[in-house]
């Protein structure tokens, strides 16, 4: 017994125990991790085209800072018609684009498309930031790529298995947009317009910005399914 106690004296280990009132600290905003959280080295992050894909640890949650021209995105490890001659009339607009493998369905307030008149098929699962709006949800017919490789059925396998991850509380950016994944999922934005968006499995957040002739700009309250 004295021996130990010599022993622990003359090493200067000390033992230390979990404070039971110990509260942690709540996460920051979207907006406020995206300007205080530490920027990565993009290049990890580039398959040598002037996208940066990234997914979480989880393998919930896949996003680019890419551009678009019109609704075409430049999507690496999806189909899409980004380099159509047709396009090449349309202003190439810097954005992050996220998909889920599971998600909330968007609220009512929130869907922004008819769907070709139909009212039918606007669902949640991805979401897209420009330089000055946020949006969540789509039309869409099926299921994201994201739901297709890590949902209830997901195959674990095609291009958005490789992948690299974005490790929690880190933060990417491109063209002035930012993209961290932290507290349980992803938040991107326009940290100088205060646009943005939060996605998780559970919940998801769009915060729009200041409001023509506001002073302050009021984030939307948390959505869930």
């Amino acid at each position: 017994m004295l021996a130990a106690l010599f022993l622990i004296t003359a090493t200067g280990c000390s033992v230390t125990t979990k404070d039971p009132g110990y509260v942690p600290p709540a996460p920051l905003k979207p907006v406020e991790q995206l300007e205080k959280a530490p920027l990565v080295d993009a290049k990890a992050f580039s398959s040598g085209t002037d996208v940066l894909s990234f997914i979480t640890a989880d393998r919930t949650v896949a996003c680019s800072l890419t551009s678009a021209r019109g609704e075409h995105l430049n999507l690496p490890y999806e189909q899409n018609r980004y380099t159509d001659s047709a396009n090449n009339k349309l202003p190439i607009v810097p954005v992050a684009h996220c998909e889920l493998a599971t998600y909330p369905a968007p609220q009512p307030g929130d869907i922004k498309d008819d769907c070709a008149g139909t009212h039918l098929g606007y669902l949640g699962g991805v979401a897209l930031v420009t330089p000055d709006s946020a949006r969540y949800g789509e039309c869409r017919s099926g299921v994201t790529s994201m739901e297709a490789a890590y949902g209830p059925k997901g195959t674990k396998a095609g291009p958005l298995a490789q992948l690299p991850v974005l490790a929690d509380g880190q933060n990417l950016e491109r063209n002035g947009l930012r993209c961290s994944a932290y507290n349980g999922g992803v938040a991107c934005g326009n940290v100088s317009a205060g646009v943005g968006f939060f996605v998780s499995t559970e919940r998801y957040e769009l915060i729009r910005g200041p409001v023509k002739g506001s002073p302050d700009a009021q984030p939307d309250a948390p959505k869930t399914p």
